[in-house]
């Protein structure tokens, strides 16, 4: 049976209300406070960062735009909450490689799903790591540090306070073939911290992080993670380039919603972070601390993110990491 012009119209009618609202959820956004959490702890490369953001976002959109770090449990504890929270663009996750493409091949099981659980809005950077020693170590080349870890096998250890930190350690352990201790963190700041009292001997930490101590002097960097020296330490070998043939090793930042957000809400954010991101403040940030501005559609997000988890799979089989 046909249905009723009246029903048809009032079916046009729900469609054409559903999309004005829809349309309006993303024009009157925001308008009360917005929340970005962070699954690191204050200090962090990813804080730092959202803290950039925050205050931008403040000043550019007059709204009241907070911070809130949620730190451990590999990012399970920030991811969780997000995944959990209304999609009404109050409450996003500003996080990384750790939890949306490293933990699924680290862990046997995740409290959350990084895809399902998820709205993409955009990724907006990478960066490489840094090698780094205290700064009064007799280690001062990559060269010294295999050799002590060969004099010493099983004794010598490495900090880590992220995947992207850990799987770093890992991967030099695995293509150097030396036996070193990983002792992880709920953070890379905490990392530094007892690399810098001499509890931890060395460890891959975040451009963000290590770089203030490096300039310091609390810290002595030895290598670069990636596949390019860094215009702001030119004089740094990467870690490749100093004998571990095939390293290679960087990670990334990205935005989230939680699932089921609203398209035209994720685009109105989506335009809102890449004005941002264009932003001097942002870009001298990269700059200076090991990184480069990227962005993306959200699609382009949800593909990179794939991607990536292809790529951190890879990795971490290759580094012989058993999953927990």
């Amino acid at each position: 049976m046909l249905p009723s012009i009246k029903t048809t119209i009032g079916f046009t009618c729900a469609l054409a209300f559903c999309a004005s609202a829809q349309a309006a959820s993303g024009q009157s956004y925001p308008n009360k406070p917005i929340t970005i959490v962070v699954p690191f702890a204050a200090g962090s490369g990813t804080d730092q960062q959202a803290r950039i953001f925050a205050q931008a976002l403040t000043s550019e959109y007059k709204v009241p735009v907070v911070v809130d770090n949620r730190a451990g449990a590999s990012g399970f504890i920030a991811s969780q909450h997000v995944a959990r929270a209304e999609p009404d663009g109050y409450t996003l996750l500003m996080t990384t490689n750790t939890t949306h493409a490293a933990n699924a091949h680290l862990f046997k099981k995740l409290p959350y799903d990084p895809v399902k659980d998820f709205t993409p809005v955009t990724l907006l950077g990478k960066g490489q790591m840094m090698l780094v020693v205290q700064n009064d170590s007799p280690i001062k080349s990559i060269s010294d540090l295999l050799a002590a870890a060969q004099q010493r096998p099983g004794k010598m250890n490495f900090g880590s306070g992220s995947s992207s930190s850990r799987v770093a350690g890992e991967m030099l352990k695995q293509l150097s073939n030396i036996d070193v201790v990983n002792i992880p963190y709920k953070s890379n700041p905490m990392a530094v911290t007892d690399l810098m009292g001499g509890q931890v001997d060395f460890m891959f930490a975040d451009g963000p992080t290590a770089i203030p101590q490096i300039n310091a002097k609390k810290l002595r960097a030895l290598a670069t993670s990636g596949s390019r020296r860094l215009s702001i330490a030119p004089s740094i070998p990467t870690v490749a380039e100093s004998g571990v043939k095939g390293y290679d090793m960087t990670y990334w930042t990205g935005v989230y919603l939680p699932a089921k957000a609203d398209p035209s809400l994720v685009q109105r954010l989506n335009e809102m972070f890449i004005k941002i991101a264009g932003q001097p403040e942002w870009k001298r940030f990269q700059e200076t601390t090991a990184g480069d501005v990227a962005t993306t559609t959200p699609e382009g997000l949800a593909q990179f993110q794939a991607a990536e988890s292809q790529k951190w799979g890879r990795i971490i089989k290759a580094a012989g990491i058993i999953p927990d």
